[in-house]
């Protein structure tokens, strides 16, 4: 893995647990300063368990074994006052932020036309405007430093339709487009953007899902995906080890891209 990485700073929303944990860690083995932020609580849509507070705090004490500083904030995506707060802190901590992992993100199923006006802004405000919320706060840290790497993380679901997902879909359509006029303003500035787009991950958000659906993680799995490699899923640390390697100097001329990370999914 990359070296250039060691003692650069990542801000991670979603962090408490699944992908975002799974990344926190993964930086971290790299010599990566963590600023870890998560709503850390139950939200009453979608309704399946999000992180916690002591998933947050035992994060920082595994960061912390690795040799580097973690600090973690417990706050909303969607409340600029939170996001505020937790960037102030990061910044007096580690001086600078060199990595942004928009991760925050939720799913849940719904017929366009049965969806209520609160479902469909709850998914656009935290998995589109949350990312938004923060870049904004964090772009021009990055613009003064002339250097930095924001990476978006989207979904198969943000380059094809799915059933019974349409607002999901929508948001994570949105990313994308986020992704590619956020690498045009800001390439002049040193600043490279990616969207990563993976298939099923095992992570609590699929198990969430499987309880809300009255059915088994591997079949959410399945039904969202439908992956070309015979896996149901993949793991959180396969999406960590794609950012890792997306935030290295090993992708110093990569932006605007979609990385896909989907079993074959979007072949068929």
């Amino acid at each position: 893995m990359p070296a250039d990485l060691k003692n650069k700073t990542a801000f991670i929303t979603g962090a408490a647990h699944g992908q975002g944990r799974a990344t926190a860690i993964a930086l971290a083995k790299e010599g990566v300063h963590i600023a870890a932020f998560d709503i850390a609580k139950q939200l009453k849509y979608p309704g399946y368990a999000l992180g916690s507070v002591d998933e947050l705090e035992s994060l920082k004490k595994e960061i912390e074994e690795l040799g580097v500083q973690c600090i973690i904030h417990k706050g909303d995506v969607r409340n600029d006052n939170d996001i505020t707060t937790a960037i102030k802190g990061s910044q007096s901590q580690f001086k600078k932020i060199d990595i942004l992992f928009n991760n925050a993100g939720i799913c849940a199923y719904g017929l366009a036309h049965e969806l209520t006006e609160e479902e469909w802004d709850a998914m656009i405000d935290i998995n589109l405007k949350g990312p938004w919320l923060v870049a904004r706060r964090i772009i021009p840290l990055m613009i003064q430093q002339r250097s930095g790497v924001i990476i978006n993380n989207s979904s198969v679901a943000g380059l094809r339709g799915m059933n019974r997902l349409s607002h999901y879909a929508a948001s994570k359509w949105g990313l994308t487009g986020l992704t590619k006029s956020w690498a045009i303003e800001l390439a002049p500035f040193n600043i490279r953007v990616v969207s990563i787009h993976p298939t099923g991950v095992n992570s609590p958000m699929n198990d969430g899902l499987a309880i809300l659906e009255n059915s088994t993680p591997p079949e959410i799995a399945e039904r969202s995906a439908g992956n070309l490699m015979n896996v149901p899923w993949v793991e959180p640390e396969d999406v960590a080890n794609a950012v890792v390697f997306l935030a290295s100097d090993n992708c110093r001329f990569v932006t605007g891209s979609q990385f896909v990370l989907d079993a074959g999914l979007l072949s068929k």
